[in-house]
């Protein structure tokens, strides 16, 4: 579903960007799974705005500079590419890692570009009691059992793979590492750091999800100025791929409070 064209931003960085439909822009960040776990909310929303869907630089083979190697420095790169697009009141959508990617965006908005976050199950934040499971620990078999309401849907064989999706997902995986395993998928500044963002934010939370915890999630919008948590039942920490309904609809209601020029300055 993704048609894609390139952004240079600098010399050594060219962004894979998709866009599709017309309306108030969204920015549709997607998490270590890459874009296809974030392909139902871009159908969704590009019925009634302008999506705009990034590959991560160093995902799905793109190149990754060396000088991108943490989540803050990936939050810079795409307030520039909101910059060199002329955008501002931006709806940012994050899963996973796109979450966390949305939020550290928000603190360092200095212009106004952003005008809203919808973070779904989003990790990067210290939270006493409830720590990040160690996703690089896991192997297929547990990543389906914390990650997915119903572990058998979630649950893909490597062994099955042929060798060059294979290959690519293990890409994928070494750029997620580079990222974020260091940092053990937080930053332990950034939860004192979002009361700042007077901006509305919604977080979707899967109830099943054992990844990050729906009480992870409860304190993540509570550290918000104008933060909402909705916990999606029968789902794990992509709702949007198990119950994309309930999904959509707390998006829908969210969208329809927080329209187009309704945020307050930061």
């Amino acid at each position: 579903m993704f048609t894609d064209h390139t952004v240079a931003l600098s010399d050594d960085l060219s962004i894979t960007l998709s866009e599709s439909g017309t309306g108030r822009p969204v920015l549709v960040l997607h998490g270590g799974g890459g874009r296809a776990t974030v392909a139902p909310l871009v159908a969704h929303l590009a019925g009634t705005a302008r999506t705009l869907t990034p590959v991560h630089p160093g995902w799905d083979g793109t190149h990754r500079p060396d000088r991108l190697a943490d989540v803050g420095a990936l939050a810079e790169t795409y307030l520039h590419l909101l910059r060199v697009r002329g955008l501002s009141d931006v709806l940012l959508v994050g899963s996973s890692l796109g979450g966390w990617i949305a939020a550290e965006m928000a603190v360092r908005d200095t212009t106004g570009a952003v005008g809203g976050l919808v973070l779904i199950d989003a990790v990067g934040v210290r939270v006493e009691g409830e720590p990040i499971r160690d996703f690089f620990a896991l192997d297929a078999r547990g990543i389906a059992e914390y990650a997915w309401h119903d572990p058998d849907r979630g649950y893909l064989d490597p062994a099955t793979l042929p060798a060059d999706r294979l290959a690519a997902r293990q890409a994928d995986m070494r750029t997620l590492r580079i990222l974020a395993a260091e940092s053990g998928m937080q930053d332990p500044e950034l939860l004192g750091r979002l009361g700042r963002v007077s901006r509305p934010a919604l977080l979707i939370w899967g109830a099943s999800d054992r990844i990050v915890t729906p009480a992870y999630g409860a304190a993540y919008a509570a550290a918000f100025t104008d933060g909402h948590l909705v916990v999606i039942p029968e789902a794990g920490h992509l709702p949007q791929l198990e119950q994309p309904a309930a999904t959509f609809a707390a998006l829908d209601t969210f969208l329809a409070r927080t329209g187009p020029g309704t945020a307050p300055g930061v």
